[in-house]
């Protein structure tokens, strides 16, 4: 059995692997989640593995490398997929150094824990041992809005906080390849939406105000345009380049789906009028009325879009949802799971909401 150590499982993405993980190989594999439980990560994502006696959860500190030997020393871990990172750009901007800490110093940590645990002598590696670090398109800047993509051979031009400390952890990792061979990838996704994101990121956040009539903040003009990318598509292609990847490559991961801010939010007014049942006192509260403009985000970058040619040339991997088949999927979630979004947006979330976008 095939022993894969996630970091970070309890938030977004990682959730959603593991989930799509357990769906594809059952009890062929076993899954060792390592998450910190920040504000970001929420044992209810998982509560369906829960009772796995192929899973174990560790509540960790990817910085603690005493944990992280511990994790290393108590199993025979084939796999690392490491997602833990802090990860919206809006707090990077109000405390960086969070961001370093977690993704730089975090990172190191598990480079050279797994280094240690699997490296022989000689320094060569067991066959099948293999680290996968997962990392944005935010490392290679910002497009212009009339063409060109991002490239693996792209420069890396980081505009904030989270985009720098995100290249430098994607730097941290060329380096182990080069320096002691290690066995690694790293995978670059574009903007990611789906089941379990947590509201502090524009689809849940646009879906859950505009269910309570709230408004809908828009950073600058909303024509900012990213790529997106639906979240099972992305842990589909990540466990496909722990597959077939070529070690030490970087592949990116695209989802062809270029939409300004703008416009998302108007899809999902619309999908969420298309949805609601006509009886539904959250139908009438659902309108474009409810977008408010506000101060631009600092650093905003303009324009984001992957071409992810290498990934499907090499491993054979393409984005098989489309935006809106997407969106349908993610707000049909979202109502199947109210307590959920309660659970996440109490406390704490309101004051961070109040704070960063100045609207009631």
């Amino acid at each position: 059995m095939r022993t894969y150590l996630v970091t970070g499982g309890a938030g977004f993405i990682g959730s959603n692997y593991i989930h799509y993980m357990f769906g594809k190989y059952d009890n062929e594999i076993r899954i060792i989640n390592v998450d910190a439980l920040t504000y970001a990560g929420n044992p209810e994502n998982l509560q369906e593995v829960e009772g796995r006696e192929n899973y174990t959860f560790v509540r960790a500190d990817i910085c603690d490398k005493e944990a992280i030997t511990r994790i290393f020393a108590e199993n025979d871990i084939d796999r690392v997929v490491h997602f833990a990172a802090e990860s919206h750009v809006d707090r990077s901007i109000k405390s960086p150094e969070v961001f370093v800490r977690t993704n730089v110093l975090g990172t190191a940590v598990m480079l050279n824990c797994a280094r240690e645990a699997w490296e022989r002598p000689d320094g060569t590696y067991p066959e099948g041992k293999r680290f996968l670090h997962v990392s944005t398109d935010e490392v290679y800047g910002s497009l212009e809005e009339d063409g060109g993509y991002f490239y693996e051979t792209t420069p890396y031009a980081p505009h904030s906080p989270y985009s720098a400390s995100k290249a430098s952890s994607d730097m941290l990792v060329r380096a182990y390849m080069d320096t002691y061979h290690f066995p690694a990838n790293i995978t670059n996704c574009s903007n990611n939406y789906g089941p379990y994101q947590f509201p502090e990121k524009l689809i849940p956040l646009i879906i859950n105000n505009a269910l309570q009539g709230k408004k809908l903040p828009v950073y600058g003009d909303g024509k900012n345009v990213r790529d997106w990318l639906y979240v099972e598509d992305h842990a589909k292609a990540i466990d496909m380049v722990q597959e077939k990847g070529r070690l030490f490559e970087t592949y990116n991961i695209g989802g062809h789906n270029e939409k300004q801010n703008i416009e998302i939010i108007h899809i999902i007014i619309e999908t969420l009028q298309e949805m609601l049942a006509a009886d539904d006192p959250r139908r009438a509260l659902v309108s474009p009325d409810l977008i408010t403009y506000v101060e631009d985000r600092k650093g905003h970058d303009r324009r984001y879009a992957i071409a992810p040619d290498k990934i499907r040339d090499e491993i054979g991997w393409e984005p098989e949802t489309m935006f809106r088949e997407g969106i349908r999927r993610t707000i049909g979630w979202y109502f199947a799971h109210e307590d959920w979004m309660k659970n996440v947006t109490s406390g704490e979330y309101q004051k961070y909401y109040d704070d960063m976008y100045h609207v009631k």
